[in-house]
């Protein structure tokens, strides 16, 4: 990969819609094949993208995968690895689509934020994104948007860098 990035942008609703643009030799990326939308496990093995989000200052967080499939997967967690519950309500469906071109992939997703973050006036949102690009050998590279000295962490609370007002 050449250059990852990510938008993000409340919509309606208070709902999170986030844009990640792969761009780079994509004939040397793994991308999973067009798929069905529905919910699946352990997306992270291959090329997709992430976004975690919390309430600024609590230990709890929520944990989103995305993939060029179109499949989607949403977990909570209590605290720092504790919990990851799965979250397979139909409701937070994130509505995943996919526009590839020469050299480049984007990725939209929509985070329906007062499902798993009601509303609490003057409270901000702390986001991490990421993302897991898959070489066509199976090798696994990691892009964040604040990256921890060491081994990829993606749930480390330091690597919510992202701060929004609510």
């Amino acid at each position: 990969m050449r250059r990852i990035d990510a938008r993000v942008r409340t919509v309606a609703d208070g709902a999170l819609a986030i844009t990640y643009v792969l761009e780079g030799d994509l004939e040397r990326v793994r991308i999973p094949p067009a798929g069905s939308g529905r919910r699946a496990d352990r997306l992270w093995q291959h090329t997709c993208c992430e976004a975690f989000v919390r309430r600024e200052g609590s230990p709890a967080y929520h944990e989103f995968n995305f993939s060029p499939s179109g499949e989607w997967a949403a977990y909570a967690f209590e605290r720092y690895r504790e919990g990851g519950t799965t979250l397979a309500s139909d409701a937070l469906d994130p509505r995943v689509t996919v526009r590839t071109r020469p050299g480049q992939l984007e990725l939209d997703a929509v985070i329906r934020l007062p499902l798993v973050l009601p509303a609490q006036p003057g409270a901000k949102v702390a986001l991490a994104l990421f993302a897991v690009v898959e070489g066509q050998d199976g090798s696994l590279f990691y892009w964040a948007l604040a990256h921890l000295v060491g081994k990829p962490d993606f749930h480390h609370p330091d690597a919510f860098a992202l701060q929004l007002p609510t």
